[in-house]
């Protein structure tokens, strides 16, 4: 019986291009297509975009505008930033079953479909008028749907919703204190804050300091949202925003598909974490629509959501500790990009961290560059070629050596 040679696979990190995910393959396949395969860019998947056209979902809303209506549109293809946090694989760890998440925004609709019986509201945050509020809240916990690609990063969490804002969106730092002093007290363990103010208020800090002494981890947008009712991604001046500047708060910055900004000098200086935020898809206040929206709050909508993963799977941490897990853990840049899933499956010293705050942006993670991965992946195409020689000099050397000792090392006649 003829033994089948044995097909090895090539193990890829999650930020490995396409071309080694998927040429797993034989040695010889590989060395037949490395021309090509070294041609293909890394980022050449993870670029495609859903091909449906969204409504824009605003941050606020002019005094005489209409309520955001119901999309009629949905979105069928997998989110880019699902692929980026790798939620399928997280999800076979943790789900965010028994964390309560808090949301100080507009408001989030309890009559969501995607968050169905899973919204508990402070005063009169169960009414949202401008949407966005729900939208954040879907980034965390909307539940997955038949025939949806779209779901929350936490799908088993509960939504605790308050209102930061008047009901036309307009934020003020004394309604987003009092919304962070409202969530905590309904038992939230993260708490999602999406306005980002540029003057300091004693009210925030006490706020938050509320929240540390109540274990609950603060996650907030480290710069403002873009204008109302655009996708295209502002550049604020490189300075900070409160909450997220305030020690004890994980202070988050949009990315896109890329990981990037449009200019990566003016990176604002209270980010601890980036997230994805750019062109981004989500729910709205009513019906089964979604919606596509830019800007840091969503990116610390999806933070927020990886928090609660963390408490749901490390339940003895602390909020501090968790916030170490999710930076210590993320893909180096100028600014670490989010993991859920390193987060949840890398081994580390959580004990190391019980002393950690989050917030101290003068010390952020530093990580490997960048360009560790483009090199990994060009010396693992390089091994493989390498390997495909042997293979076929094996080959050759498996048919010419017999016949070499048939005529005894002599030449070959001509004929």
């Amino acid at each position: 019986m003829t033994r089948r040679p044995r097909r090895e696979t090539v193990r890829c990190g999650p930020r490995c291009s396409a071309a080694v995910r998927s040429a797993g393959c034989g040695l010889l396949p590989l060395a037949l297509t490395a021309a090509a395969v070294l041609a293909v860019s890394p980022t050449a998947v993870a670029d495609e975009r859903p091909t449906v056209k969204l409504p824009v979902m605003a941050a606020e809303l002019t005094d005489h505008a209409d309520c955001t209506k119901a999309s009629t549109t949905t979105a069928t293809a997998t989110p880019w930033e699902h692929q980026s946090l790798e939620l399928s694989r997280a999800a076979r760890i943790s789900q965010g079953a028994g964390v309560k998440v808090g949301v100080v925004d507009t408001g989030v609709a309890t009559g969501a479909p995607a968050l169905s019986g899973r919204v508990e509201a402070v005063g009169v945050a169960g009414d949202d008028c401008v949407g966005h509020g729900t939208f954040v809240a879907g980034l965390i916990a909307a539940a997955p749907a038949k025939g949806v690609a779209f779901h929350g990063v936490a799908p088993r969490a509960t939504i605790v919703s308050a209102r930061g804002t008047t009901e036309r969106g307009a934020p003020s730092a004394a309604d987003v204190a009092a919304g962070i002093r409202g969530v905590v007290d309904a038992g939230a363990r993260v708490v999602e804050v999406s306005a980002a103010f540029a003057s300091r208020s004693s009210a925030l800090d006490d706020a938050v300091s509320y929240a540390t002494e109540h274990d609950a981890l603060v996650v907030a947008a480290a710069v403002p949202d873009p204008p109302r009712g655009t996708v295209e991604k502002s550049t604020p001046a490189p300075r900070d925003y409160w909450p997220a500047a305030s020690p004890g708060v994980l202070g988050v910055l949009d990315v896109d598909v890329r990981g990037t900004r449009p200019d990566a000098a003016l990176l604002p200086a209270g980010a601890d974490l980036a997230a994805p935020g750019d062109g981004v898809v989500g729910i709205g206040p009513h019906g089964g629509g979604h919606f596509v929206g830019s800007g840091a709050s969503f990116a610390a909508g999806y933070t927020a959501g990886a928090a609660a993963l963390v408490r749901a799977a490390f339940p003895g941490l602390s909020a501090a500790q968790v916030a170490r897990r999710l930076t210590s853990t993320a893909y180096p840049d100028d600014v670490p990009r989010l993991d859920a899933y390193a987060a949840l499956a890398s081994v580390m010293d959580d004990t190391q961290a019980a002393g950690a705050t989050a917030g101290a942006h003068g010390a952020a993670v530093r990580m490997p560059d960048r360009t560790h991965g483009e090199r990994a992946t060009r010396t693992a195409l390089l091994v493989c070629a390498v390997g495909a020689a042997v293979v076929l000099l094996v080959g050759w050397a498996a048919l010419a050596v017999p016949r070499g000792r048939a005529r005894g090392w002599r030449p070959a006649r001509r004929p």
